[in-house]
């Protein structure tokens, strides 16, 4: 019936959400037959694609397509998964192959809480982090009962990340911080600034924008806002880092006089320029061959890697000689306050935590690093974990980037471990490391 081959059809949509994510509405309009020219231009195109990706984040997977047949045409399904929700493409093909239907279907997941949540012993309350053009949209998670909690701030990776740090349809945040208040502890998380306000960031703002105004600074004011929250025992606010939000951690402890102690969840020890290349050369090996691309990508890479660390570039590099893009100014704040020269300067009881698993924080480097700089700490704790991954959820084997695309939740035992490290923070008894 259709005249093109399915298998060149296949093609054809690979290629047409290929130009979506990339934002070359211009090319992938090319594809539309001419009614569909007349019904939807460029800029429609672009403004439908937006506004059902808005809050999607990266993209993690393509699932394999699906085709069905009606009269003389083809429709094939192709579910893009991002970050935070999929994204079902439905294209419909005329007997050219040319694009004569098109349909965007955004799919959220629906979150089931772990066995280790009791949600009668807690209430949810939304509130507001800052004031005027960029607060944040947040949530206190309050136990029941009249005593004084302690309270804990959760503080994201990196990347534009909503207040439960959705991955796939994994939510390690809302995991946190149901978990810690079925257990008597107050938590407070929050949209990070990128992900409420990305579309508002002008580019020069983005150019100047370093973790400072990133992540400190609105981790500073949630600290100040659970600290004036009825029922808070404000001599025991800790905060709680994960990647980023963790290797960032010490810098806010500093800031923050009366902080009651830090966890850190896969924190980096290591360069985040390091890291990325590390991460691309672990990803593109999984397989055991590597395509002449991905070579090439991880070459053009170094290089970038090399020039940031070249005192002759630092000034005056562009972003797009950078690693992903990102400006000068942000890999310069990192680089000059590299996290165990900053870890040192504070003395604040500490909890790190880390998954064996993580390809991403590595035990054999970053982990071991904090223990090495801390390891005469009476105050820290150190605690592994063997099957866990970057989002501390169990599995076997080797991690991939696809196993965030899988539905878990975050290990219970490190709900308990956290548990006892804030209630009996001042304990001398080191935790299994």
């Amino acid at each position: 019936m259709n005249s093109v081959p399915m298998d060149d059809l296949d093609t054809l949509s690979q290629i047409f959400i290929g130009q979506l994510l990339k934002g070359d509405f211009s090319e992938a309009t090319i594809q539309f037959d001419d009614q569909m020219k007349k019904s939807i231009s460029e800029t429609k195109l672009q403004q439908s694609w937006e506004d059902v990706t808005y809050e999607s984040g990266t993209l993690l997977q393509l699932i394999p397509t699906r085709s069905s047949d009606t009269d003389s045409y083809k429709i094939i399904v192709i579910k893009c998964r991002f970050q935070r929700f999929d994204v079902d493409v439905q294209l419909v093909f005329n007997e050219q192959g040319e694009i004569s239907g098109l349909n965007f279907t955004p799919i959220k997941n629906i979150y089931k809480p772990p066995s280790y949540v009791n949600k009668s012993s807690f209430n949810d309350v939304d509130i507001e982090v800052g004031e005027g053009k960029w607060a944040l949209p947040g949530t206190l998670s309050i136990p029941v009962g009249s005593d004084q909690f302690p309270g804990v701030v959760l503080v994201h990776g990196s990347g534009p990340n909503d207040k439960d740090e959705s991955i796939g349809p994994n939510k390690i945040f809302r995991d946190l911080a149901w978990g810690l208040a079925s257990q008597g502890i107050c938590v407070l998380r929050y949209d990070k600034m990128t992900f409420k306000y990305g579309k508002q960031l002008t580019p020069e703002m983005v150019e100047k924008m370093t973790v400072k105004e990133e992540v400190i600074d609105d981790a500073l004011i949630a600290l100040k806002l659970i600290s004036k929250t009825n029922d808070i025992d404000t001599k025991r606010i800790f905060l709680l880092g994960h990647s980023l939000g963790a290797t960032v951690a010490p810098r806010i402890g500093l800031q923050d006089p009366d902080l009651a102690g830090l966890i850190i969840m896969a924190g980096l020890t290591r360069s985040l320029e390091d890291t990325i290349l590390d991460q691309f050369t672990y990803i593109y090996n999984l397989n055991g061959t590597i395509t002449k691309q991905q070579k090439a990508e991880l070459e053009s890479l170094k290089e970038k890697v090399d020039k940031l660390k070249d005192p002759e570039y630092k000034d005056k590099i562009a972003p797009q000689d950078l690693p992903l893009g990102v400006a000068i100014a942000y890999w310069r704040d990192l680089q000059d306050n590299m996290p165990l020269d900053v870890v040192k300067k504070i003395d604040l009881p500490m909890l790190i935590l880390q998954g064996e698993r993580d390809y991403q924080v590595l035990n054999s480097v970053d982990f071991i690093g904090w223990k090495t700089a801390l390891k005469e700490r009476t105050n820290v704790n150190f605690k592994l974990f063997p099957n866990l991954n970057h989002l501390f959820i169990k599995g076997m084997g080797k991690s991939t980037p696809e196993e965030y695309t899988i539905e878990g939740h975050l290990d219970g035992e490190v709900i308990t471990t956290i548990v006892k490290f804030i209630k009996d923070s001042k304990s001398e008894e080191p935790l299994n490391s």
